[in-house]
């Protein structure tokens, strides 16, 4: 039987990654289902989010190194803030996580949300995709906030919400993943923007 190996699921390929729970899965790279209209509304710059797919790919690479096939991980980079999530065996495992991302080259910090457990079931991961699919279709459905801004990790059941946002988009982003069920807690991994500063990202107006 092959051995289980580390994974990166990243968000923009969360439909696709029910068929990648199985312990042959290869890896699945961030860019590469990156639609040309997310690219646009995405509110990094281009070549932010070519440095946050090299960051997945490295973060993975040096885990898989690290930590041998004892762990499951995912690994998303937003905006060169990198969060790990999963499982591991031990403490010390854990503990290898911070130092081993941190010094890849562009990325600014580590949020470490990695649990000291067993690896998750193919049930588990099956119910964090669906998670997450109606994370997205309940910010999509809201229409007052820009569901692309806001990127959706789900691990057992916890929702990570990150994204360059407003208080006022997070606090809004917050209480609609609250609202999807089988959410056990929302944890916001965001980069705040003021309103001006948000204004400043959007496209000028196209006068008639």
């Amino acid at each position: 039987m092959m051995q289980r190996k580390l994974r990166v699921i990243p968000l923009v390929a969360a439909m696709a990654a029910v068929s990648a729970l199985s312990a042959c899965a290869p890896l699945l790279l961030g860019g590469a289902a990156v639609s040309g209209a997310l690219m646009v509304n995405d509110r990094r710059t281009s070549g932010t989010q070519l440095e946050d797919e090299a960051i997945e790919l490295k973060a993975a690479s040096r885990l898989r190194d690290a930590l041998g096939d004892t762990a499951h991980l995912n690994i998303t980079s937003y905006n060169r803030v990198v969060l790990v999530t999963g499982e591991v065996a031990t403490d010390a495992d854990r503990a290898k996580v911070e130092p081993t991302v941190q010094p890849i080259e562009n990325a600014r910090s580590v949020v470490n949300e990695v649990a000291v457990a067993g690896k998750s079931s193919l049930t588990s991961r099956s119910n964090d995709v669906l998670i997450t699919t109606k994370v997205k279709s309940s910010l999509l459905d809201a229409k007052d906030i820009q569901a692309q801004a806001v990127k959706v990790i789900t691990e057992r059941g916890n929702v990570y919400l990150m994204g360059r946002v407003t208080e006022r988009e997070a606090s809004r982003a917050v209480e609609l993943a609250r609202g999807v069920s089988g959410v056990q807690k929302v944890v916001r991994v965001f980069e705040m923007l003021t309103e001006d500063e948000l204004k400043a990202l959007q496209p000028p107006a196209v006068k008639k």
